[in-house]
């Protein structure tokens, strides 16, 4: 069993720094955005601040649901903020961003789960920054395909739900969410003809064997665009980190899940969901 504090070499992650970076900080402050970059601890903030782009997370900060791999803050969030739309539609003028990705905390607390919040994010940002382009990565909905249609209908160029990990681990690493269920979600992405696109991370437990099964499963259900990328043990509390994969494993798999027929993979063990997620539109 790997200790999670002890990283090998090639899990080193840069600090944020740079003008770029720092406006970036410094906007977001102001603004009192979230960014799952921050909430999530995402090893790649250093590159993508640095290259002016940020994954804004709306509906809050606060999750209802207390996934064992998650960092953000578990709890009884606050009534949803309209605000925070037009502050991240500000934020995307003000940094001159040419592609946005935007994920949410779950929000099993509200009636559509936040569905509205998330087709008004989307629509308000599609009006005011028509050349920019767009991923969601969107939560289960608990499976409500009358939910997911909301964010359908409003065309944004990728839509991404993340599978986590294998389905044997599932039970042990999700909070309430199901690998079926997540797996239904991206199929009705994929029937839409909207650009479906998933995640898993390594180091959990699993296997060779159920790491191509899942890829196998992802695309039959018509996911095109794949991430794969190291487990990190945000705290000794959080489910503990089984193994770290090396960058040539990470690499077997991403030509394995190109032969298999994705589209694009992202793999390697600093890869997270939005990781070059301006690649995955095309």
């Amino acid at each position: 069993m790997a200790d999670y504090r002890r990283k090998p070499e090639w899990l080193k992650i840069r600090l944020p720094r740079g003008f770029k970076a720092s406006q970036v900080v410094g906007l977001l402050n102001e603004k009192n955005l979230h960014t799952i970059c921050s909430s999530g601890m995402c090893p790649n903030r250093a590159e993508c601040w640095g290259n002016g782009t940020a994954t804004f997370m709306i509906g809050g900060n606060i999750c209802t649901r207390s996934c064992k791999f998650c960092n953000v803050a578990t709890g009884r969030p606050l009534p949803l903020d309209r605000k925070e739309i037009s502050d991240i539609v500000e934020s995307v003028k003000t940094l001159k961003l040419k592609h946005v990705v935007v994920t949410s905390v779950d929000r099993d607390d509200l009636e559509d789960l936040g569905a509205s919040h998330w087709a008004e994010l989307i629509r308000t940002l599609k009006t005011e920054c028509p050349e920019v382009t767009m991923e969601v990565l969107i939560p289960d909905f608990q499976g409500r395909e009358d939910l997911v249609n909301k964010i359908i209908y409003e065309k944004p160029d990728v839509i991404s739900h993340n599978l986590e990990t294998v389905r044997r681990l599932t039970p042990a690493v999700r909070c309430h969410a199901t690998y079926d269920t997540s797996l239904k979600v991206i199929r009705q992405i994929a029937k839409s003809g909207i650009r479906s696109k998933s995640g898993i991370m390594l180091g959990l437990g699993e296997t060779p064997d159920e790491i191509i099964q899942t890829m196998k499963d992802l695309l039959d259900a018509g996911c095109e665009v794949m991430t794969i990328g190291q487990y990190l043990q945000p705290t000794a509390n959080h489910y503990t980190v089984q193994e770290y994969i090396t960058p040539e494993t990470f690499e077997h798999y991403r030509l394995e899940g190109l032969r298999l027929g994705f589209r694009h993979i992202e793999s390697a063990p600093m890869v997270r969901s939005s990781y070059h997620a301006e690649r995955h539109v095309h």
